[in-house]
């Protein structure tokens, strides 16, 4: 994991321990079901952070004869987790909570004390994205915000941001509901913000899964590193042209690489392994993610076969 996704992981955590403290705390003296929500929204991220943490410590074990490509793909699986895991449970609970307090209201206590804390939470939220904000402008290429969590190889800092958005506009719907419920002395309000809640955190939920699904089952590298590789391949003198490349992440930073290549004909056997040496060395030097290789010399009489 960069040191980037480390920093933006743990100011997350941090931000979150303190905030669902407060969240529960305000709940305890308020009994705004939002604020009940919240908290556990809250819990539901710090339990995100550990485990993104807890997937990059396992992904960096070494390969073994059971998995010889290593667990690269470890950081997928516990992203995997916490889009299906702890978003969707913390998306039921709100549901599920705001949909009993609906159905039988009860009037709100001390809400000076939600309305300050939905603040002092909205603060500590706003600096833990700014800081994945911060780490991502440095990932994401010119490319589109929406494009860059959709496509971005190394899952830790899409979660975090999509976490952080989700928590700010948590808090934002959280606020108006306790303040709708002030104002109008209908606690209904509150109980339609927690729905709205939990709502948010089922679309973030889907979100992250259908991304996470993506790597898990596979995907090739980014279109200027299979570019960038081809070009390695093809600057070879005895490499007339790369007849097919496939590539695959088997992890955020690993990927896999094969390729068949249209040598020129005549090359002696010592001459073809010097080639692929050479050429491996080329594509290492030009994407340093790809640790697996696989080239398969061929002529023009063989190079319309698959890999």
């Amino acid at each position: 994991m960069a040191g980037g996704s480390r920093r933006a992981i743990l100011a997350a955590l941090f931000a979150n321990l303190g905030v669902a403290t407060i969240k529960f705390v305000a709940f305890a003296y308020t009994g705004a079901a939002s604020m009940l929500a919240e908290g556990i929204h809250s819990v539901a991220d710090t339990g995100n952070q550990l485990l993104l943490l807890l997937g990059y410590a396992r992904a960096n074990r070494p390969p073994t004869p059971d998995h010889p490509f290593g667990y690269g793909r470890e950081r997928y699986f516990w992203s995997f987790v916490v889009a299906v895991v702890l978003f969707t449970l913390g998306s039921l609970f709100a549901l599920n909570e705001g949909w009993d307090k609906l159905r039988h209201p009860h009037e709100l206590r001390s809400v000076e004390w939600a309305v300050g804390v939905l603040l002092v939470a909205m603060v500590l939220e706003g600096l833990a994205l700014r800081t994945a904000v911060g780490e991502a402008q440095t990932l994401r290429r010119g490319r589109s915000w929406w494009q860059f969590i959709r496509h971005a190889k190394s899952p830790e800092v899409p979660v975090i941001l999509l976490e952080d958005t989700g928590a700010l506009l948590g808090l934002t719907i959280a606020l108006i509901g306790v303040g709708l419920a002030l104002i109008t002395g209908d606690p209904r309000w509150d109980a339609a913000g927690t729905i709205g809640i939990g709502l948010l955190l089922g679309v973030i939920a889907v979100v992250l899964a259908i991304e996470m699904q993506s790597l898990l089952i596979g995907e090739s590298a980014a279109p200027r590193h299979e570019r960038a590789i081809e070009a390695a391949l093809e600057s070879h003198p005895n490499v007339r042209r790369v007849v097919h490349l496939r590539t695959q992440h088997l992890g955020p930073d690993e990927l896999l690489v094969g390729a068949k290549l249209e040598c020129d004909p005549g090359l002696t056997l010592e001459e073809i392994d010097a080639l692929i040496a050479d050429a491996e060395a080329r594509v290492r030097i030009d994407v340093p993610a790809a640790r697996v290789i696989y080239l398969e010399p061929c002529t023009a009489d063989t190079a319309p076969e698959t890999i």
